[in-house]
């Protein structure tokens, strides 16, 4: 437990300070890994364990949000592929031109190394993407949902490498995993007996870590994949998005050992770590083809920079790779140290960049040509909001009842902005009139304001970054309206009113204040009518 309480000591130092520097707590967890293995801390037997369950828990949550069709569309795995093969190619040039300069790590290593090494970082990391969008609530906004879909095809291609490099096929018995397809049915119907809370989380994990990473282990195919797999079969049931939340806090805390894990990898030599520095100069490289290869199948600008940025990282299965490679010949076991530490320093410098990637990725647009509205990919064009008096940006619970109380009781034409699909295709079903679009986008804003008729925004979405985002982004189209605006905590309606929120309903101080009301109505109700006043003496 001495060893235990060291860990997690260390951790929460880290991710304390990154957020007093106003970095991501991930960041913290890689230093403290770095941290504890340079200090030569003792091994804590079940970090491995306990990182492989964070990696599986995030895996079959990615599944429950995921449409499998949305794989086959041209953006995600034409990207992909194309895109790979780029990479490869950069990595092969970059490579090439070290060992010229000199760098003896490179200079002994044979093309088809060179290759291998480039094909490493040609991934992205599904854990660090996946929690990156699910802290923006990006995760099903369409650039959210591309970039998902490549680390999926990304993620499969990976797989298929080391099974042919390891020379362990799949076993013949992986055939009858087809039979998942039927067994769903199944699943559903034992999901729909558990109900809510405990019960519901706990049928999560026996589902994601039993049958998707269990069952597909034990036939030869990657657990990881098979927890996706699960997660996709079981996406399409009404709780879907309640498991998800279920798993969330546990799930982040099982990943803070993935993270204190990829920084305790050995300790790298001074040309090591030069190499593996060296090596971020690809990161900007691999934005500009994810970004050119989505404008060219028709994204509109901010998104293809979006996804880039978001995938502009190096992943834990790079080291994977790496480590097939070198256990079978080819290539030196060197390069594993330099790739896990490449990745980990490739984790801090995206968790910088995308800190502010909204805002960086309205920078870059004018790099490339614009597209006109009717050229864009049907999925990303901008909308005319028409003649609305109100907007809702956000269309949770929240949001649909605040929709449906400005239209029936104060008469107002409202429409509602949404970036789930499968929301938004439920609430259409209800007679909702709205529209996919995304809040943070300055471009949204300035149609708004050219509409003129909008004379109160509010924002509903359940991240507080993201309310904060859209509120500057109204400002700078110049919005005269009134803003109103949600809020979880008592400084963040500090910081929504000090940003220019006109009105912030704090959700729990606020329902408190409503749910007694409600309840003074009904006992007012019973109380006798008061008689007549006394007279006078």
């Amino acid at each position: 437990m001495t060893v235990a309480a060291l860990y997690l000591a260390a951790a929460f130092a880290g991710g304390l300070v990154a957020v007093l520097l106003r970095l991501p707590p991930l960041v913290g967890f890689l230093v403290a890994g770095f941290a504890l293995g340079a200090a030569g801390a003792p091994d804590l037997p079940y970090l491995s364990t306990i990182s492989n369950l964070g990696v599986v828990l995030l895996l079959f949550a990615i599944g429950l949000k995921l449409d499998a069709r949305f794989l086959l569309r041209r953006e995600v795995w034409l990207t992909t592929t194309v895109h790979l093969v780029l990479s490869v190619a950069l990595g092969v040039g970059f490579l090439g031109l070290l060992s010229v300069l000199g760098a003896t790590l490179v200079a002994d290593e044979s093309v088809g190394a060179l290759a291998l090494i480039g094909f490493a970082l040609s991934f992205s990391s599904t854990v660090f993407v996946v929690k990156m969008l699910e802290e923006r609530s990006d995760a099903r906004s369409l650039y959210g949902r591309i970039a998902v879909g490549v680390l999926v095809v990304q993620d499969i291609a990976a797989v298929a490498f080391m099974s042919v490099a390891g020379g362990s096929a799949p076993s013949p018995w992986a055939f009858a995993l087809v039979l998942l397809i039927p067994g769903t049915w199944v699943l559903h119907r034992i999901w729909n007996l558990v109900g809510h809370g405990e019960l519901q989380a706990l049928f999560g994990v026996m589902v994601g870590v039993g049958l998707g990473y269990a069952l597909f282990e034990a036939v030869g195919i990657s657990g990881d994949v098979g927890a996706l797999v699960v997660g996709i079969l079981l996406a399409r049931h009404p709780h879907a998005g309640d498991l998800s939340r279920s798993l969330m806090t546990f799930k982040d805390l099982m990943l803070v050992g993935f993270f204190l894990e990829i920084g305790l990898h050995g300790g790298p030599t001074a040309s090591e770590l030069v190499i593996a520095v060296l090596l971020l100069i690809l990161l900007p490289l691999q934005v500009a083809a994810y970004a050119v290869l989505l404008w060219m199948m028709r994204m509109r600008r901010r998104t293809a920079f979006l996804a880039g940025l978001a995938l502009a990282n190096y992943s834990e299965f790079g080291i994977i790779v790496v480590v097939v490679g070198a256990s079978n010949g080819l290539l030196r076991e060197e390069w594993v140290v330099v790739i896990a530490l490449a990745v980990a320093l490739s984790f801090v410098l995206a968790a910088i960049v995308n800190r502010r990637g909204v805002e960086l990725a309205t920078r870059l647009v004018p790099l490339l040509p614009h597209h006109g509205n009717a050229v864009l990919h049907p999925d990303d064009r901008l909308v005319d909001i028409g003649e609305a008096d109100a907007v809702v940006l956000g269309l949770g619970r929240i949001g649909a009842a605040t929709y449906t109380r400005l239209r029936d009781d104060y008469g107002l034409r409202v429409v509602g902005v949404e970036h789930d699909e499968v929301r938004i295709a439920e609430l259409h079903d209800l007679g909702f009139d709205l529209f996919r679009a995304d809040a943070t986008d300055l471009e949204f804003w300035n149609r708004v304001e050219r509409a003129g008729s909008v004379r109160v925004a509010v924002l509903a979405m359940p991240f507080h970054k993201a309310n904060l985002i859209a509120l500057a982004r109204l400002k700078t189209a110049g919005f005269t309206g009134r803003v109103a605006a949600v809020a979880r905590y008592d400084d963040d309606v500090a910081e929504l009113r000090r940003h220019g929120a006109h009105a912030v309903f704090h959700l729990y101080g606020s329902a408190g204040a409503a749910l007694a009301d409600h309840a003074a109505e009904f006992l007012v109700d019973e109380l006798p009518s008061p008689g007549p006043d006394p007279a006078p003496r």
